[in-house]
């Protein structure tokens, strides 16, 4: 069973699409169950993040990209780059042992862009 947060962020994804312009665009598959979830981020006014996801897989995928684009956006990058696994377990709910790996891969995505952009 999935939590209603989770399915909350499955059927009303936040932060949808693709950044144009973006300052860093990182993206991932899960080689063992082909999840793939990609990140385009933008800095705002030098400060906040703009952020996108577009994402493909199973439910816990898409929701915790769509999680991970709520925590992100709007944040400084300090503030984003403390976002962690937990933060996106927190907001979906919780995940079953079976999907906890949506959670590392939403993560993970974040961290390759936030990693973009600090070297540019």
């Amino acid at each position: 069973m999935f939590s209603a947060q989770l399915l909350d962020h499955f059927q009303n994804p936040r932060n949808a699409g693709e950044l144009e312009n973006a300052d860093a665009v990182a993206q991932l598959e899960n080689p063992g169950c082909g999840d793939v979830v990609r990140l385009s981020l933008k800095l705002v006014d030098g400060r906040s993040l703009e952020v996108r996801f577009k994402a493909k897989g199973c439910v816990a995928a898409m929701a915790c990209a769509s999680a991970v684009a709520a925590l992100a956006h709007g944040k400084t990058l300090r503030e984003a780059r403390a976002l962690s696994r937990d933060d996106v377990l927190k907001a979906v709910g919780g995940l079953s042992e079976a999907s906890v790996h949506a959670s590392y891969l939403a993560i993970e995505v974040l961290s390759n862009a936030l990693q973009q952009l600090s070297s540019s």
